[in-house]
């Protein structure tokens, strides 16, 4: 079982299938055993090796063979192209978000946290706990597991004003992630070919699910504090929209939060126009500097439909999200989940429940909270320190991301390749727009990589830069005195 005894045998094994004939027969086991005096299973590792790359074949029963070289018919795909006609979505493949890092990189692309943010000892004591009850044998509820709908109702209630009617548990779907919300949000409220408006910047997956649904996006651009009132009145007019998307906590990918002036001025928009106002709060567990306040809380007529996602918060294995809706836009959603997927795994919702209702999940938030700003400071200082050429504008009080601008001109996607080739994976921000970027952008995750890679990222950023011969933009980056802000 030697490693060095496998490499010897393997390398004489190839130079012999390198000069046989096709389909020559391999002398058998116990004949290499023999031969180069090595144990059974160093030769049937050898063996799995050279069936791993193509030089041989095994027919159990006979013995194993010399690949024959098969000339590959290429295969014509091309009738699909009519069949399929033009596709929903813009953009086809795996964002660049989800891209897999090999370790060796430096992950500031990711969508998620790194392991070590995650309350990993509560996820496994849940999940185990949850795999003995009858949950593990029963099928959920089509709406959810009544305790976690519950759950979700009373995070909202906790934040609703006095005169304000707190949401029931009946008021909550459970669904299989907030990406899985936000399609059955679009297909139930919006329908194929009508207008949806939609914050610009804003998540990607939002935009990839509405153009999957067949929907017409309709941009409205907004800022660190949100949309211009008066610019989305402007578009509810012109669009006779009735959806808006938004993300008034730590948007994605800017970390913009709204002012509570600003979230009751676009609440009163979106009641005049008679319309649904779709609140994803991704990132309501990422408070850094400041705390979460839902829009839903302030609303009791139906018009705020909010998406809340444990998934980012407890462990990428737990998909569980809830959607508060009420009137007959929740019935419309349930029937959607309920054609797209029957229920969600009463597995995972009772984990779920389990990690967010045990004593130390406050604590591990409070401890979430200063990691998360530890991090976002280290990035922002080597940022400045080692890529002056980019300015985060905004210095985010919650949230994973960076939004940083790039020097006019920049090709964010070419730039992506360039530190990729260097070993740092980035987002190109073109990824985040509905329609044609503003401006230059990347996202950077400073709650996905270790540490330790900041420096070496913010260099590598810098360097490939000047590489493209990036001038600075002339703005100033924020300084240290200013991440507490």
């Amino acid at each position: 079982m030697d490693d060095d005894s496998t490499a010897r045998l393997l390398a004489t094994l190839k130079t012999w299938v390198e000069s046989a004939a096709p389909a020559a027969r391999l002398p058998t086991t116990r004949t290499l055993v023999a031969e180069h005096r090595v144990s059974p299973v160093t030769v049937q590792r050898a063996l799995r090796t050279l069936v791993g790359q193509g030089l041989v074949e095994t027919r159990p029963g006979v013995g194993t063979f010399v690949r024959e070289v098969r000339t590959a018919r290429p295969i014509d795909y091309g009738w699909q192209t009519a069949a399929l006609g033009a596709p929903n979505a813009r953009r086809l493949g795996v964002p660049s978000a989800l891209r897999n890092a090999g370790p060796e990189s430096i992950a500031l692309h990711s969508a998620y946290p790194d392991r070590e943010l995650l309350p990993e000892r509560l996820v496994r004591g849940a999940l185990a706990r949850a795999a003995r009850g009858d949950v593990a044998l029963t099928r959920a509820p089509a709406a959810g597991l009544p305790e976690l709908q519950a759950w979700f109702a009373q995070e909202l209630r906790r934040d609703c004003p006095a005169g304000v009617a707190p949401p029931a548990a009946s008021d909550v779907v459970v669904l299989p992630g907030s990406q899985s919300g936000l399609s059955s949000v679009f297909r139930a409220l919006v329908t194929t070919g009508q207008p949806l408006l939609m914050e610009s910047p804003t998540y990607w997956g939002a935009i990839f699910a509405a153009q999957q649904a067949g929907v017409q996006v309709v941009p409205v651009s907004s800022g660190p504090h949100g949309p211009d009132p008066d610019e989305l009145d402007r578009a509810f007019a012109e669009t006779g929209a009735r959806v808006f998307y938004a993300q008034p906590t730590y948007a994605n990918p800017t970390g913009a939060q709204w002012t509570p002036e600003r979230s009751a001025q676009v609440l009163d928009v979106v009641r005049g126009h008679g319309a649904f106002l779709v609140e994803d709060d991704w990132a309501h567990d990422f408070a850094i500097t400041s705390d979460p306040e839902p829009l839903a809380a302030l609303d009791d007529s139906g018009h705020v439909i909010h998406l809340r996602s444990l998934t980012k918060s407890t462990s990428p294995a737990l998909r569980v999200a809830g959607v508060v809706a009420r009137g007959p836009s929740r019935e419309r959603l349930l029937a959607d989940r309920a054609a797209e997927s029957m229920y969600v795994s009463g597995v995972l919702q009772a984990a779920a429940l389990d990690v967010v209702t045990q004593p130390a999940w406050r604590s591990h938030l409070r401890g979430l909270r200063q990691q998360l700003r530890a991090r976002r400071d280290l990035l922002l200082g080597t940022l400045a320190e080692h890529a002056p050429q980019v300015t985060v504008e905004h210095v985010p009080a919650g949230g994973l991301n960076l939004w940083a601008r790039l020097p006019d001109g920049t090709d964010p996607r070419e730039l992506a390749r360039a530190c990729e080739a260097a070993g740092l994976l980035i987002a190109p921000g073109d990824e985040w727009f509905p329609a044609e970027p503003a401006a230059p952008y990347v996202r950077l995750n400073f709650a996905a990589a270790h540490t330790a890679g900041f420096t070496d990222g913010s260099r590598i950023l810098g360097r490939e830069l000047d590489a493209l011969g990036i001038d600075a933009l002339g703005i100033d980056a924020p300084g240290i005195d200013a991440l507490g802000s």
